[in-house]
């Protein structure tokens, strides 16, 4: 010991003296010790390349909206690996497509970082939504599921005002839900598909957001669902991509509208994601086995891998990021 350690230790020993249980000069001489940092592990390191299932998949297909219970494999939304540290406590949230996908694992993290949580769906993908409430549940939050569909603005204002009224007020607002049909050619596109791509991507995002406004407070903070294809728009998905580019395009008008209100408005626009858009007629059957496999990474993504984008977005930490568009796309340019 040097002669400031011994100094320090005899004063320690001394000053515990009317003390129950008075320290030893060994403890003392431990505390006097400086702590030795741990040092990190390449254990702690994960090759982001093998971290997720990678092409080729299994041949799949299944009705519109689709399920993420019966993708193989299994997305990976975050239900056993995603850990809060209480970045949203006390939050209300409404999250749109909050059943499966990007949408539950937002749900997902939201209520493990201390926020209670509605999610909207289709009646057809109950049996995901049930899961998700069950995990939002287990969190310790409350849970409010309001099937419906966006395509109408009536029900888009009644789904506000209930998730609202059973949260007790509404701070974050997840515009996610969306409809994807792929399609070679414009010659395909049926004014039917046309219009139920264009109200649930775009309709409902205006009518939600106009709905949702009266209840957020400075602080709040509104999220879209953007996409790499507003950049680059693939031949087959003429008119999903049309609506993911006005998406950006309403997030950052918006912003500056709402700046001076204090919240925040800000877009997330996914690269090549596994979730049930893409087996339900999201991708031509014949190109669902090798989804991905484009990227530089050489797999999708799993929505899990976007729950800490979400989470960012909402939280105080990004109190100075609004009409910002945050992309993750496995190596894809997204500008």
């Amino acid at each position: 010991m040097t002669d400031e350690q011994k100094n320090f230790a005899r004063r320690l020993v001394l000053g515990a003296a009317g003390a129950a249980v008075p320290l030893t000069l060994a403890q003392a001489q431990a505390q006097a010790q400086p702590a030795t940092p741990a040092q990190p592990g390449p254990a702690l390191l994960a090759d982001p390349r093998e971290k997720f299932p990678r092409p080729p998949f299994p041949r799949q297909e299944q009705p519109w909206p689709g399920l993420a219970s019966r993708m193989d494999p299994k997305p990976d939304h975050g239900e056993t690996s995603y850990r809060g540290s209480n970045r949203l406590a006390g939050r209300r949230a409404l999250i749109t497509g909050g059943d499966s996908g990007i949408g539950r694992a937002a749900a997902i993290a939201y209520a493990r970082e201390g926020a209670d949580v509605a999610i909207n769906y289709l009646d057809a993908e109950e049996e995901d939504a049930r899961d998700v409430v069950r995990l939002i549940r287990e969190a310790g939050r409350k849970a409010v599921a309001i099937p419906g569909d966006l395509r109408q603005e009536d029900f888009c204002t009644r789904l506000v005002e209930q998730a609202a009224r059973e949260l007790g007020g509404l701070d974050i607002l997840v515009n996610n839900a969306a409809r994807q049909t792929a399609q070679t050619s414009i010659a395909d596109i049926t004014t039917e598909q046309f219009d139920s791509t264009m109200k649930t991507n775009l309709y409902a995002l205006f009518w939600l957001t106009k709905a949702a406004l009266p209840h957020l407070r400075p602080g709040s903070a509104i999220i879209n669902t953007a996409s790499v294809v507003a950049y680059d728009p693939p031949a087959a998905l003429l008119d999903y991509s049309g609506t993911k580019a006005a998406i950006i395009a309403f997030t950052r008008s918006l912003a500056k509208q709402l700046a001076a209100q204090g919240i925040r408005v800000n877009a997330v626009a996914p690269g090549p994601f596994w979730t049930p858009l893409q087996p339900s007629g999201g991708q031509q059957p014949d190109a669902l086995p090798q989804f991905g496999a484009e990227a530089p990474m050489g797999r999708p993504g799993q929505p899990v891998e976007l729950a800490a984008t979400y989470v960012l977005l909402a939280s105080a930490e990004a109190s100075y990021t609004t009409g910002d568009v945050q992309g993750a796309t496995g190596g894809r340019p997204n500008s």
